[in-house]
């Protein structure tokens, strides 16, 4: 186990005993909250593990004559120190020895609960591209006192979705297995596409005589070539048309492409147009398109 300041550290507090402890309670102590949290009788619980590497260390140290003299001493005055069994390692044979004793084991390690103590988890963050998160690729990271990386990301990762990448975490500190690396994905915004689930969705715009008249028109797709879609006459804005298999694929199917119909105003237009399309509109059914509206507001 690596050196460390334990000036801030209680390790009386952490097994639950008095500064005046005789080695045998101490054992006795020890014993019991070790088989109260071992990971090998808590798994999945993080909460009982992380008590779990917190009790066997506080027991490394007060279990050991010299390093519970030292501890002692330095909380007493107050000073900073790193407790290192001797050629810079921290002893572990003390908690290791009671764990060979407790349940039977023919040697080092922690016996009938299966094996040494799993090495800690780590975290990291990455950014993705949004056409990267929705295909899948592999990134490479670079943690401090490991070697690169390698990860996998499976195509549709969604925009907070945490991957956990078994035995890329941190070595156990006595011979155990390495701890899990886990991955918080943040996917970058697309300025056309977003995720509906497995479908992506975008807004196309049409002209009012597209809209009105109908048309076929080219809509883009993410990473790939524009398709052809079209555009029935008299289509209202915010009409969804779909092309199917244009969306995200994972391994539990492959969804569509939906594009949103907005019809577009124009800004300006000449005077010949006004004319024009105001004699469209006398051609025009004289129906109020506000009158369900209304009808529905109990004002008519």
């Amino acid at each position: 186990m690596a050196s460390q300041d334990w000036l801030e550290k209680d390790f009386y507090k952490v097994l639950g005993v008095a500064k005046d402890v005789p080695e045998a309670e101490l054992k006795k102590v020890y014993r019991k909250l070790a088989r109260k949290y071992h990971p090998d009788s808590n798994q999945g619980d993080a909460k009982a593990e992380a008590k779990f590497k917190e009790i066997s260390e506080a027991y490394s140290i007060l279990s050991d004559k010299e390093q519970r003299k030292e501890y002692d001493q330095f909380r007493a005055m107050g000073g900073g120190a790193r407790f290192t069994a001797p050629g810079g390692g921290q002893s572990n044979a003390g908690f290791e020895d009671v764990f060979a004793n407790l349940f039977g084991g023919g040697g080092r390690g922690f016996g009938g609960f299966g094996g040494p103590m799993p090495g800690q988890d780590l975290t990291a963050t990455t950014e993705l591209p949004f056409i990267d998160a929705v295909n899948g690729t592999t990134i490479k990271l670079n943690y401090t006192g490991l070697d690169p990386i390698n990860a996998k990301i499976p195509a549709g990762v969604l925009d907070g979705q945490k991957i956990k990448l078994r035995g890329k975490g941190a070595a156990s500190p006595n011979g155990g297995p390495n701890g899990d690396l886990v991955i918080t994905i943040s996917v970058k915004p697309h300025p056309v596409f977003s995720r509906d689930g497995n479908n992506l969705r975008l807004t196309v715009p049409v002209t009012f005589a597209e809209a009105v008249l109908g048309a076929t028109i080219s809509v883009p797709t993410l990473g790939g070539d524009p398709v052809k879609l079209k555009v029935a006459p008299n289509t209202p804005n915010g009409r969804v048309l779909r092309v199917k298999g244009k969306g995200v694929t994972t391994s539990k199917g492959v969804g569509d492409l939906l594009a949103s119909v907005e019809v577009l105003v124009p800004s300006h237009i000449s005077d010949k147009a006004a004319k024009a399309l105001a004699e469209f509109d006398e051609l025009l059914p004289k129906e109020d398109p506000r009158a369900d509206l209304l009808n529905k507001a109990g004002l008519l």
